[in-house]
């Protein structure tokens, strides 16, 4: 191809023209909208490091379903803000049937059968630590933490979760969780495994939005991947889908949009990515400032989906769908 009988800029030159090349398409089917519920009554309260992002009591979800619904976003993941009395080293309150993540499920589920509700399971929220797991001898101990994260997930497919997303790092809970799944006859309840999710710097504002920050006094080091390694992910996807999992999550998204490209043309299955807090609200303060124009979300979305991602959990999902996507 020589210039000037190849000119690029001729398919460029009209919005029309532009919109007929166009390979990579977002639209409201691509996200995963996250939800931070907490206790109370007509509670909502803005989380200071994330703008425009609040906690919700449980008795106000139904506004929140129902724009999501609106905007045919195709599912939810709940977040509860655990309160401190209801923590303690083991994170017992993960398994209790009357906790919040199990309440806000059961609500979801009243108001709407037609959104999917996607539910992590960890320890963080309810550790007095803010630890993924269990602590003994001073380590994270990954077989004792398995123990609870197999409770922690038939607790929550009892509560009617649709996608249980096991976000902890622990090795081998994937295969766990799906054999105690099918022994309980959850046989439908698909598991979204955080099988790359590493120890990012970028989860900050999401550790304020359910208060563990304070609480953490080492890093997750021992059991998130990473940053600097690559090939590492790949042993890490191949164990989980061997294991049960029907997607894989790659955790956060816009520094690791090679590895989902990576992990998304290796295996063939569906790859999802977390557009994270920290991720959030660096965009969103560079708008609020003046430094980058409102469309840089709109940017950062088609990177995570042309890099390869399926499904996109994003803070940016309504905003998206209202600003951009509606005709």
């Amino acid at each position: 191809m020589k210039f000037p009988f190849t000119r690029l800029r001729r398919s460029r030159a009209y919005q029309w023209s532009r919109r007929l090349i166009n390979d990579v398409y977002i639209d409201s089917s691509d996200f995963i909208l996250p939800v931070f519920v907490q206790t109370g009554s007509k509670k909502k309260d803005q989380i200071e490091t994330m703008p425009g992002i609040y906690r919700y009591s449980i008795d106000l979800l139904d506004g929140v379903i129902e724009r999501a619904l609106k905007n045919k976003i195709p599912a939810i993941a709940i977040f509860p803000l655990v309160e401190n009395s209801k923590k303690n080293k083991l994170g017992s309150e993960a398994i209790n049937k009357n906790n919040l993540a199990c309440k806000a499920i059961q609500k979801i589920k009243k108001i709407s059968d037609d959104i999917g509700v996607m539910a992590d399971v960890a320890l963080d929220p309810y550790t007095s630590h803010g630890h993924d797991g269990i602590i003994i001898n001073n380590k994270i101990d990954n077989d004792e933490t398995n123990k609870f994260l197999i409770k922690q997930s038939l607790n929550l497919a009892s509560a009617g979760c649709d996608i249980i997303a096991p976000s902890d790092m622990m090795d081998g809970r994937i295969g766990l969780i799906r054999k105690a799944l099918e022994n309980k006859k959850y046989k439908d309840i698909q598991i979204l495994s955080y099988a790359v999710k590493y120890a990012s710097n970028f989860y900050s504002p999401f550790r304020d939005a359910i208060k563990t920050k304070k609480l953490l006094k080492t890093d997750k080091k021992t059991y998130q991947m990473d940053f600097k390694n690559l090939n590492e992910c790949m042993l890490e996807v191949k164990m989980d889908i061997d294991e049960g999992a029907d997607a894989v999550m790659v955790k956060p998204a816009l520094s690791y949009l090679d590895i989902i490209y990576k992990i998304k043309n290796k295996f063939h299955v569906p790859v999802y990515a977390y557009n994270v807090s920290g991720e959030y609200s660096l965009i969103k303060c560079g708008i609020k400032n003046g430094i980058i124009p409102d469309e840089a979300i709109l940017e950062v979305v088609y990177s995570i989906k042309r890099a390869g991602a399926n499904a996109i959990v994003s803070y940016f999902a309504n905003e998206i769908v209202e600003k951009y996507l509606k005709n």
